[in-house]
């Protein structure tokens, strides 16, 4: 669950993300309607232009006479129809008889694109009609090569005029060829309704899609904000514990009207052991801070862990004794393992691991230190038979100041960085560590470093 701190940057967040790819979706699609009509269209004057050219080569040879229909023309154009006679329009019954005639070499191609052909003379005077025959096109003549005409009821016509030449080299007049957009237009007003649908539904899914990779992306600073408010509050805590009870060993001293000088004693060794141990957590601080930051200096040295194992369970012997714990090794490995690492640190990072197992093993219980090789790592396994650790907690195990049982481990002293300073240190000196553990059963941290060979 993410802090409602940050519900107005992933809202701003998920607002940039969809309208920018709203806007790239709407350029996307405006240039591949565009892209589809022009091609469209380019196709469409190709075509015309094609059928134009080729009825300009056939008939132009055979004009003997300006603005005479010669027989050829009736030859190729079938319903061919003379301006001054009697014309079916496009919806008459011998209209469509016409238009079935199989012979006309561009029968085919008027009857199936709706194309109409116009013959006009110079003085712009209309003289025959073939193919579809929109009859409320405008009857105005117009010279120009490329036209797109609009009949009343918004359809449109793209049109192409031609000059012809007679055999003597006189001005015949003008070929008008022209096709029918209505298939064009068609398909442009599905492009149309297709986008005013396809658009918000897909601004829609990238709004959703939006939020869901907001959330995702403030995932991590969610993560670590919360990282930094439990680090303040547990920091504010440990520091808090010691600092209350120095101040309230003074407020009693201060209540005093006498104070003997076994008393003044017996304070002040109170007042520093608060005092060691608020130094103790500062520095434990200061020391993560540094690994994190890679400002702690790593004095790498070949350093023997069979001789350092030893030294520290002569260190905790007493110790483990006191409570009632065995504390054995097992030196699997028998010739001396060295690895290249700061001595004092590793010293450390056992020695974190051997009192944490002490201090939550109960009386008659045992603790068991396990020196391997494992190819080129030496295995260090530190085992109890404590009280253990739930597998939900293993994520967290080594976080800053985190703790299974706050109350328990806060009754033993434990500050809840030795683990988190175990971990800095094996990272820091080329190694790892994992825990191993069953609830009630005991617990086991496996430490793994790189082996140092003199060769």
């Amino acid at each position: 669950m993410q802090i409602k701190l940050f519900d107005k940057t992933r809202w701003r967040l998920a607002a940039w993300y969809a309208g920018v790819m709203a806007v790239i979706l709407a350029i996307c699609g405006f240039s591949v309607y565009q892209v589809m009509i022009q091609a469209y269209l380019v196709s469409i004057d190709r075509e015309l232009e094609s059928v134009t050219g080729t009825l300009h080569n056939v008939i132009e040879p055979s004009l003997k006479q300006p603005a005479k229909i010669e027989p050829i023309i009736e030859l190729i154009l079938p319903n061919l129809c003379l301006a001054n006679s009697d014309c079916p329009n496009s919806n008459h019954s011998k209209y469509q008889k016409f238009l079935h005639r199989e012979h006309g070499m561009f029968s085919s191609v008027y009857q199936d694109k709706q194309y109409y052909i116009r013959f006009v003379d110079i003085s712009d005077k209309l003289i025959a009609v073939a193919g579809f025959n929109p009859q409320e096109l405008p009857q105005a003549f117009n010279s120009k090569t490329w036209q797109t005409l609009k009949d009343p009821q918004g359809n449109r016509y793209s049109q192409k005029s031609i000059l012809l030449y007679t055999q003597s080299n006189q001005n015949w007049g003008y070929i008008q060829v022209g096709r029918s957009l209505k298939e064009l237009d068609n398909r442009i007003f599905s492009f149309k309704i297709f986008f005013v649908i396809a658009l918000p539904i897909g601004v829609i899914l990238v709004g959703g899609s939006s939020w869901w990779l907001a959330g995702l992306a403030m995932q991590p600073i969610d993560k670590s904000y919360k990282q930094m408010q439990q680090f303040t509050s547990d920091a504010s805590h440990e520091l808090r514990t010691p600092l209350a009870a120095i101040n309230a060993t003074v407020e009693t001293i201060l209540d005093l009207e006498y104070l003997s000088e076994q008393e003044a004693r017996e304070t002040l060794r109170l007042i520093k052991r608060q005092n060691n141990r608020l130094a103790e957590l500062v520095q434990d601080l200061l020391l993560l801070s540094r690994f994190d930051q890679k400002t702690q200096v790593v004095q790498k040295e070949s350093c023997c862990l069979n001789d350092l194992i030893n030294d520290l369970l002569e260190e905790f012997s007493d110790l483990a004794n006191n409570t009632d714990l065995q504390l054995t090794s097992s030196l699997e490995y028998s010739q001396p393992l060295h690895v290249l690492g700061d001595e004092d640190q590793i010293l450390r990072l056992f020695s974190n691991l051997i009192a944490n197992a002490i201090q939550y093993t109960p009386a008659g219980g045992y603790v068991n230190v396990t020196l391997k090789r494992n190819n080129d790592d030496a295995v260090v396994e530190v085992r109890d038979t404590g009280i253990g650790i739930p597998s939900e907690e293993f994520p967290r195990i080594f976080d800053r100041f985190y703790r299974v049982d706050s109350n328990r481990s806060r009754s033993t002293g434990g500050s809840g960085l030795g683990l988190a300073i175990a971990k800095a240190i094996a990272q820091a000196n080329g190694g790892s560590i994992e825990v191993q553990s069953q609830l009630s059963k005991g617990s086991t941290f496996i430490v793994r470093l790189p082996v140092f060979s003199a060769e």
